[in-house]
């Protein structure tokens, strides 16, 4: 059997570009693409790709040379992800909440050729490309000199705006391209397919190269394990930049739906376009179930018939999960990571708990689950000794994961890539408990733990006491200094705006002596306008520690009426981002 060969009939290296060229030929006139009065087909989606492919090979793109784009969800962030990596590039798609500085990092790390900028964020762009040239006058930051890529703007398709940086324009290269392009067969399914940098909430972002074998393999675990049938209609809610859309970017083209696109995942938008379109799928972080429940009355629309929505991100409470199924919505829970080409778990749901009350339904389904089919193993260890915890739901260890949906490195930092995989595991940073069932429970980030008087804390339990309180919309805890048992929970709280009256200090802790140890009370409470958060809705806690460390905990400061109230200059992110009302106080 060992003589048996591998061949072209019989062995293709895998690719998720294989999902378009089916689209095209199954679906040719499905609808493939909606973006406010622009509509195409599958067959239009798939030659205006092959052009854009050409015109790429035009402008000496080679292999591996990376592509940069800085876009919303548009059509045009929606085809990158496949006339890319079909002009044998890797696609990198830029947070578009980053600032010039961090953006003009990116280009520099990446070396990206090619730099794709939607109109809306030209002003960023353009000031990030002259942090590249320091010997240009007026520069704020010198960073080395490179060469700069070529730009390439991304007028709005629907309503042009004329906006120009440079004289490229994207609707020009679809219309120059040739639509009978025929790209190179992928020789190599390791070959890179895109280029993620990580949010750099607990570190220095660093760039994720995903292969053309994980993307294909992640892709169809999550279809499969999410159950999306076919001519499935996906609301954009979730920024393409992350994880490339979670592989749906891809997902949607192998079962032959509709793309939703929309720039701002405002209420309004949202709510519209799930009635206008029937939309059937979404996926968010839990911020966005904030936006969806907060929405004034004008701003909302019935939902008729129930939107799946997978989430990621921090753990949402079991009270925010019965909130918004309340509204027509179904939850499945994910946790996934950049390094892992997205969700790596699922709360895969069991037909038993039907039977079980809608608190018991949303506990069990604010839970991890399993592993995507496209991972060959996960567990949670005792880093020291690499023994797995037991199946008790309490022994707390780092959760480690393999398989093929995990990233081949870090570009360009051997150093970092080599201490994320150890004896065979991805380190995912992150703890975790199994229950009995084998289902898994993230129960923290390992540098969020708090540690009190040798008693471990996962700051994710405390969160979710908090937001069963009817006032709380959500809340962060943090490690905060203790004269005496080192570390004690510090809470941060955005409470809800729709009520009347107030809430204390003192209302908060006492909620929270109700419902849990004492030790693991908050022993201060900040109320907040607002939290600070990634452009993917997660709590930046690194932040909240450094405002934590500012305070003092006093005996008296678990009873007073109101929280202490901190000058700007000691609240850190104020000289750096847009948070004016962060510190609001407690007598909302």
């Amino acid at each position: 059997m060992d003589r048996l060969p591998k061949c072209e009939a019989n062995y293709v290296p895998l690719t998720p570009l294989t999902f378009l060229k089916r689209a095209s030929a199954v679906y040719a006139n499905r609808t493939s693409i909606i973006y406010a009065g622009t509509h195409f087909t599958w067959r239009q989606t798939y030659e205006r790709c092959r052009r854009i492919a050409c015109s790429l090979r035009s402008l000496n793109i080679a292999k591996n040379d990376v592509v940069s784009v800085l876009a919303p969800n548009t059509p045009a962030m929606y085809e990158m992800h496949f006339a890319v990596p079909m002009a044998g590039a890797v696609l990198n798609a830029i947070n578009t909440r980053l600032d010039a500085k961090n953006i003009a990092t990116i280009l520099k790390h990446s070396e990206a050729k090619v730099f794709f900028v939607d109109y809306q964020y030209v002003p960023v762009a353009s000031e990030a490309l002259r942090l590249l040239m320091p010997e240009l006058e007026g520069a704020a930051v010198a960073i080395p000199s490179i060469v700069l890529p070529l730009v390439v703007v991304i007028d709005d398709i629907d309503s042009p705006t004329g906006i120009r940086l440079g004289e490229l324009e994207y609707e020009q290269l679809v219309h120059n391209g040739s639509a009978r392009f025929v790209q190179d067969e992928i020789e190599d399914e390791w070959d890179p397919i895109s280029l993620n940098y990580t949010s750099g909430t607990t570190s220095a972002p660093k760039g994720v190269v995903l292969s053309h074998r994980g993307a294909y393999l992640s892709t169809l675990s999550l279809i499969l394990g999410w159950e999306m049938g076919t001519e499935p209609v996906y609301l954009w809610s979730l920024p393409m930049f992350h994880c490339n859309g979670w592989t749906f970017t891809w997902g949607v083209a192998a079962r032959g739906g509709t793309n939703v696109c929309i720039r701002s995942t405002t209420a309004q938008e949202m709510y519209s376009n799930i009635a206008l379109h029937k939309v059937t799928h979404m996926c968010c972080a839990p911020v966005v179930f904030n936006i969806l429940l907060e929405a004034k009355p004008h701003g909302r629309k019935k939902i008729t018939t129930p939107v799946q929505i997978l989430t990621g991100g921090a753990p949402p409470p079991p009270s925010k999960l019965e909130e918004i199924e309340g509204l027509g919505f179904h939850v499945v829970h994910a946790y996934g990571i950049t390094e892992a080409t997205g969700p790596a778990l699922v709360c895969e749901w069991q037909a038993q708990w039907n039977q079980l009350s809608h608190h018991q339904q949303a506990t069990l389904k604010a839970r991890q689950g399993i592993s995507v089919l496209t991972l060959s193993n996960v567990d949670v260890k005792d880093l020291n000794t690499m023994m797995s915890v037991p199946h008790d739901g309490k022994t707390m260890g780092e959760i480690v994961i393999r398989g093929s949906s995990v990233m081949k490195g870090y570009f360009k930092d051997e150093i970092a890539t080599a201490k994320a995989f150890h004896k065979g595991w991805f380190l995912t940073g992150d703890i975790g408990v199994i229950h009995l069932d084998g289902y898994l429970e993230i129960k923290d980030r390992s540098k969020d733990v708090i540690i009190s008087g040798g008693e471990n804390i996962s700051s994710v339990e405390v969160e979710s006491v908090l937001c069963r309180h009817p006032r709380v919309l959500e809340a962060a805890v943090v490690a905060m200094p203790h004269p005496r048992w080192g570390e004690s929970p510090c809470a941060f709280v955005t409470l809800k705006r729709d009520f009347s009256g107030t809430v204390t200090e003192a209302d908060i802790v006492a909620h929270c002596r109700k419902n849990m140890a004492g030790f693991m009370t908050p022993k201060k409470v900040q109320f907040v306008g607002e939290l600070p958060k990634t452009s993917t809705g997660k709590i930046l806690k690194f932040q909240l520690r450094e405002l934590a460390k500012t305070l003092v905990v006093t005996e008296t400061d678990q009873s007073t009426k109101k929280s202490t109230q901190l000058k700007r200059d000691q609240t850190p992110w104020y000289r750096n981002q847009a948070h004016e009302q962060i510190m609001a106080s407690s007598r909302l």
